[in-house]
């Protein structure tokens, strides 16, 4: 087993498709998509590449600490009683544990992901 894992920005395999969960849905239709590529320490942490088309859902993350890298596309997060923040290609942010918010996908975004859960 190798120690060094290169995410492919673009995998060739087929992804998982899902869409948000209706409790979580807010407007739109958004279509997910992820290629999970890697699973370490017990499966407490995930890897790979996540996809949605526009729409605006709840995001909870629980005991979950997410680190998103934009590939492409556009998406607005509003923290409960916080102010908006705009993140696009190029931007890289954290959602700790206890994030609680509004994930709006402005445009179809694309990402990389790691995430570890307590």
């Amino acid at each position: 087993m190798s120690l060094l894992k290169t995410i492919d920005p673009n995998p060739s395999f087929a992804p998982r498709e899902n869409v948000v969960a209706p409790e979580r849905l807010i407007s739109g239709d958004p279509k997910l998509k992820t290629w999970a590529q890697d699973v370490a320490r017990n499966e407490t942490v995930h890897t790979g590449v996540w996809e949605a088309t526009p729409g605006v859902s709840r995001s909870i993350k629980g005991e979950t600490f997410e680190f998103c890298h934009i590939l492409s596309g556009v998406v607005e997060l509003t923290p409960e009683g916080g102010e908006s923040v705009v993140y696009k290609a190029g931007d890289s942010f954290v959602m700790k544990p206890g994030f609680v918010g509004i994930w709006k996908t402005i445009e179809t975004v694309r990402k990389i992901y790691v995430t570890v859960t307590a």
